[in-house]
Formats: C-alpha cells, structure tokens, sequence
C-alpha cells in the first residue's frame, strides 16, 4: 500500500508519467423489442427481456496528473490482448516518455512474461525497459485510481444497452474525448501517513 502511496506522492513529469490501468468485463446487450420514444408527458419506454451479445473487456488507462483518459474494449483479456494494450501507451501514448510507471492491480495477465509471450523478444525486452510497474495489494484495488474512473464512466456512458464492440468503442472515445478536454485531474489526497495513522490494523503484525 505504501509503494503505491508513495508513488502518487511524486510530482508530475512528462519524462517518467504516472499512468494507472484497470479493466472490468462488460456485457453486450440488445433490446428484444424496439423501445417506445419520449412523448410529451411521456417518458421512453423500454422492455425489460434483452438479448446477450456476448462479453467483452474494457481497459481503461489514466493519467491522473495530466487529466488524461483512454478506454478501449476487447473481445477478450488475455496475456495478449494485456500487451497489446501496453504496446499502444508506449508507443503511441508515450512515445516520448523515458519510462511510464505504471499502477494496475495484480491480476496474473498484468506482467512482463505477457509481452514476452506476445511479442519477439528483443521487442518485448523494448517495451519492458520503458515501463516501471508497482501493483496494488490484495483487497486494496481501492488506490486503483482508474478504478474510480471506471465507476465513473460506467455512470455516465453505460448506463443503457449497448450491442455491437463497435458502437462500444465509439461511445468509449466520445466519453474520453469529453473528459480528455475538460483535462479534469485527480489529487490523491490520502497519504503514506493516513494509511499508518487510520489503517494500522492492516500493517503486518510481528
């Protein structure tokens, strides 16, 4: 816990980012009848039988100090799709950067074999060279910020049916776009201090 408190603690540099990633499944839905519109006097009506579409994952990549948001969903979350994912903020993300510590919780896809196990070796030592990765603890993914900005974008954007990974991803660029120009930070405010002063009693016992 305190790694990654400390890591928040740093300062904002464009050199060395600090991004933190997280990802949820979603499922794809489908009305099974058309909803009636909105009339006046009336609100839009919609059944409550659906139609599945399958499942999908949505990754979501943030910035905190930069205000800067990027989700993309996948039809699965593999090893591979993982450092797909990894590839595109290192290279297009952040090409410039000399390393992005990264912030993400433990999950077994979340490491360096996956970028071996996707790319040649010499590519995947590449990418690995850049990236600094601090994993939250167990039962801890609450310091996950792009924990709280899936929270977030689930209020504001998938609160409806959606069918298709298209129409998905396209409403998932239009959410970060939105929130991208409005470049709205996010302070973490709850330092290395609160945690020993208000967590003790999660602090390993000797």
């Amino acid at each position: 816990m305190e790694d990654v408190l400390a890591v928040y603690a740093r300062r904002h540099d464009p050199r060395r980012p600090v991004v933190c990633m997280d990802e949820k499944p979603y499922q794809l839905l489908a009305h099974a009848r058309d909803p009636i519109p909105a009339a006046p006097g009336r609100d839009r009506r919609e059944d409550s039988e659906y139609v599945r579409h399958g499942t999908c994952s949505i990754f979501c990549w943030v910035e905190p100090l930069a205000g800067w948001r990027r989700v993309d969903a996948q039809p699965r979350r593999t090893r591979i799709d993982w450092a797909g994912q990894v590839r595109t903020l290192l290279t297009r993300d952040y090409p410039d950067a000399e390393r992005v510590v990264l912030v993400m919780d433990n999950l077994n896809t979340h490491g360096i074999a996956s970028l071996y196990e996707a790319f040649p070796a010499e590519e995947a030592f590449a990418l690995a060279q850049r990236l600094e990765i601090h994993h939250t603890p167990k039962h801890g993914s609450w310091l996950n910020i792009a924990e709280i900005e899936l929270s977030a974008l689930t209020r504001q954007c998938l609160d409806r049916r959606i069918h298709d990974l298209e129409v998905l991803n396209t409403e998932l660029a239009a959410w970060a776009t939105a929130v991208n120009a409005d470049q709205r930070q996010v302070h973490w405010h709850f330092t290395t201090d609160d945690a020993r002063t208000r967590l003790r009693h999660l602090y390993p016992k000797h």
